[in-house]
């Protein structure tokens, strides 16, 4: 018991001063603090493993796919559509290209973080909060008092759909971006969704008409350089929530996901976004389509920014009501329902109150009794 009410003003000193990770660097530390040391298991010690899995193959890359040609003719599309299913059920993620994004958008969006970040403590500090239900929030770590270990990045986070925030709850160093940015994700939500359901064999707006986009929650993780990366992780492994995840990042990499047992690296492509499967997708395709677990490394070079927009259901007038199980269409004498019916407040509560879950995946908590 001492010991953890010791890691608890450990962390409450650190979480009070509101500057975090990033005003760690500026103090010139040269040890990472006790509350960011990982296990050396779940930190940097499986570098061998995956060496080794490269050398034995090099194959292991992530799909890249290209939506130019998703309109050209009936053939190029079904090919897209075989391209992006085959992803979702062997990898989890995939990259895409010529997706209508303009490179310049997506570099004034990783630039905007980047502002955020870089300003002064006392000018972020009025953002600063564990509110989970404000339009805009900056803080680090938002599992910081659940995890073991705290992970080496701060980060902006901003509901954006359904109801889009005012001007005024955004700050001016990156206001107009954000919204800007948001409008062309989720339009190409909208394209990768009606993809997705017809992956499935289902009615292109399928996946719209349920809801899956919705909801836009939008995260800018910066991850500061660290003097001590063995000892810890930008990003602890787990899986996402809600339905897709879209990615933006900068070309420093670090990206790390767990394919056939093996992390594997996930190197930045100029101007393309990666794409990944989230939770509640796997639920509702009763598995077919994987959430599968990712990572960030820590490393000495940075910051590191990326942007995650994430297709989901969050703390909103209407939206907590919402209940998701498998699609009927896809369950068969074969292929049995897996998972229960669940509400979206149940998993919200469940999310924010366990936070990275690591090797254990939050649906094990909502599968049937066999």
């Amino acid at each position: 018991m001492a010991g953890y009410e010791r890691r608890r003003e450990l962390l409450k000193e650190f979480d009070d001063t509101k500057a975090g990770v990033k005003g760690l660097v500026d103090s010139q530390t040269a040890k990472i603090p006790t509350i960011f040391v990982h296990d050396h298991d779940q930190a940097n010690n499986l570098e061998d493993n995956y060496s080794s899995c490269c050398t034995q193959n090099r194959e292991l890359n992530v799909p890249i796919i290209d939506l130019g040609g998703i309109n050209e003719s009936q053939d190029s599309h079904k090919e897209i559509i075989k391209r992006v299913g085959e992803a979702c059920e062997r990898w989890g993620f995939f990259q895409i290209v010529n997706h209508d994004i303009p490179s310049s958008v997506i570099d004034e969006m990783i630039d905007g973080v980047r502002r955020f970040h870089e300003q002064e403590t006392e000018v972020k500090k009025q953002f600063y909060s564990r509110d989970v239900t404000k339009k805009f929030y900056y803080n680090t770590n938002f599992n910081l008092y659940q995890s073991k270990a705290a992970d080496w990045r701060d980060t902006i986070s901003c509901i954006l759909a359904p109801d889009v925030p005012e001007p005024e709850e955004l700050p001016e160093v990156c206001r107009d971006i954000l919204l800007e940015y948001s409008e062309h994700v989720t339009k190409l939500g909208l394209t990768l969704f009606e993809l997705l359901s017809e992956a499935l064999g289902l009615n292109p707006s399928y996946l719209n008409d349920i809801g899956c986009s919705e909801g836009l929650f939008l995260v800018g993780h910066y991850y500061p350089a660290c003097p001590e990366p063995e000892l810890t992780l930008g990003a602890s492994n787990h899986t996402d929530g809600g339905f897709l995840t879209i990615l933006a990042r900068d070309q420093v990499g670090g990206l790390q996901i767990l394919h056939e047992n093996q992390w594997v690296d996930v190197p930045p492509l100029p101007g393309a976004i990666l794409v990944n499967i989230a939770d509640l997708l796997q639920l509702i395709t009763n598995d077919k389509f994987k959430s599968i677990n990712h990572r960030v490394r820590a490393k000495k070079v940075g910051p590191r920014i990326s942007v995650a927009c994430f297709f989901r259901t969050h703390f909103g007038e209407g939206m907590q009501e919402k209940v998701y199980g498998p699609i009927k269409e896809l369950l068969s004498e074969e292929n049995p329902q897996i998972y229960r019916e669940i509400a979206m407040k149940d998993y919200l509560t469940l999310h924010y109150k366990k936070g990275l879950y690591g090797a254990s995946s939050p649906l094990s908590h909502f599968k049937l009794l066999k």
